[in-house]
């Protein structure tokens, strides 16, 4: 994991804090959804106090449809930090691509982290919309789009292939599904993958003696049954 940078992904505010504090963790990114999940009611003044603690990479989310409404939300949360990436989706929620928003965006100067990517021709409008000199991230669903069936590492390598020329952006794995993941992220020339925090548990599992695992996966399944009492 020495060439990938592994960001945070999740909106419960303890966890984010707790992560923000260590080292192996370079950034962090949330969206809509987990902030709902999390219970979040004040959508900026949750964000702005995260970002009294932050000071790493965090991604922020955009919650309009409206072209117009986007580019005004975009603005509003670029200016709440240095540190900030403003998350736009790739498309809206009438399939209609958002590559003029996007463009508009990145040559203003927002650093931005396009989501919701799954297909090659959003990938390849998204690099060309974004401007060569300023920062930004585009986020492939890799864990989505290998519970389709296809293999996601394609759409990485892709992705590498077109941004060669645009140094400023960096290729994000996104929506990880389990810890090997990473591995596979790091083997495709991401630049970055988001980890949900619950996966980041386990992250001492990385390397374990597959034999002691073997064991105690056993001793689990031999107690579990005896305390349930289950008899034949």
């Amino acid at each position: 994991m020495k060439n990938i940078k592994i960001y945070a992904d999740g909106a419960n505010k303890k966890d984010i804090l707790r992560f923000n504090k260590i080292k192996l963790i370079k950034g962090l990114t949330t969206n809509p959804s987990l902030m709902k999940q999390s219970g979040v009611k004040n959508y900026e003044n949750f964000c702005k106090k995260i970002l009294k603690k932050v000071k790493k990479p965090i991604s922020f989310e955009v919650f309009s449809d409206n072209k117009k409404d986007i580019i005004r939300q975009a603005r509003i949360i670029s200016s709440w930090s240095q540190n900030v990436y403003v998350k736009i989706p790739v498309i809206n929620t009438k399939n209609k691509s958002l590559k003029k928003v996007i463009k508009l965006l990145s040559k203003e100067g927002v650093k931005l982290n396009i989501t919701a990517i799954f297909t090659k021709k959003q990938i390849k409008e998204t690099i060309a919309s974004l401007d060569s000199n300023t920062p930004a991230i585009i986020s492939i669903f890799c864990g989505r789009i290998s519970d389709t069936g296809r293999d996601a590492s394609e759409f990485i390598q892709y992705a590498n292939k077109l941004k060669k020329k645009k140094k400023h952006i960096e290729l994000l794995w996104a929506s990880t599904r389990e810890l090997y993941s990473i591995v596979e992220a790091e083997k495709n020339n991401c630049d970055i993958i988001t980890v949900p925090t619950n996966i980041l548990d386990k992250m001492n599992l990385m390397g374990k003696n597959l034999e002691k695992y073997s064991l105690e996966t056993v001793k689990m399944f031999y107690n579990d049954a005896k305390n349930a009492g289950f008899k034949l």
